[in-house]
């Protein structure tokens, strides 16, 4: 396979990453809206809509608050709105669309989480964007470090490097597994489905990060490593302090 992949739209060439991305998210949101319709607990128009706002804002401001906090000396010292519009993450889009649906919902008074319907259409638009990430290569910095290990991969330059989209994709169908079992073994409070995604997606990305390029802002870690660690702490606190965990059928 020769990296990068490319399509031709409009008679323009364009990266796989940008067209796989924007197909997880309108097919993530179906998938969120058939869950939604068939789901037993229903929001009121008001709650939905706050919900939904405060996530897209929150996450849009995330994404490129700590996509571009990823690198802050490249920031200042070539400053280029073009390019501070086409830094994201995924990380920073959780990040803050956690906490614009916080705000969200303190506006409008509604105080149950609103999180668990959105898992499953949540990992599934990951997984379309991870796609795009491994078939665009070296050509945007969403690849591995060099490697010699057996998993390593020419992305489009002269070295082997780890195809940490790939990593990532398969981390998701585990998870999505393990969170169906779970759903279905057990009845568990509103919001705990959410909450276990979290703690593990911020768990597996604070480590895969060690594979990848990475300007380091404190001791070894980059920007990326240190959300992690302040979204991983709040969820243990989270579910440490949440009782009764379980309930059983």
């Amino acid at each position: 396979m020769d990296f990068p992949v490319t399509f031709q739209i409009f008679g323009k060439t364009v990266l796989a990453h940008p067209v796989f991305e924007t197909l997880g998210i309108f097919l993530g949101m179906r998938f969120y809206y058939y869950g939604k319709r068939k789901s037993a607990e229903k929001l009121s128009f008001n709650t939905s809509a706050a919900v939904i706002i405060g996530a897209t804002a929150g996450a849009l401001f995330g994404s490129k608050l700590i996509g571009n906090l990823e690198n802050p000396f490249a920031l200042f010292e070539n400053f280029s709105l073009k390019e501070i519009w086409s830094n994201n993450t995924i990380v920073g889009g959780l990040a803050f669309g956690l906490i614009g649906v916080e705000l969200a919902k303190k506006i409008v008074g509604h105080k149950e989480s609103t999180g668990d319907l959105i898992v499953f259409p949540l990992i599934f638009a990951i997984i379309i964007g991870r796609i795009g990430c491994f078939l665009t290569g070296v050509y945007e910095e969403t690849y591995g470090i060099p490697t010699d290990s057996v998993f390593g991969m020419h992305l489009g330059d002269k070295y082997w490097r780890h195809p940490v989209a790939l990593y990532e994709i398969v981390f998701l169908i585990i998870l999505w597994i393990f969170l169906k079992i779970l759903a279905k073994k057990r009845k568990y409070p509103s919001g705990f489905l959410f909450q276990i995604f979290m703690l593990s997606y911020f768990t597996f990305r604070f480590f895969l990060d060690f594979i990848k390029p990475r300007v380091e802002i404190i001791g070894s870690l980059g920007t990326i490593q240190l959300v992690c660690i302040c979204i991983i702490i709040y969820y243990i606190y989270k579910i440490k302090n949440r009782e009764p965990l379980f309930r059983s059928y």
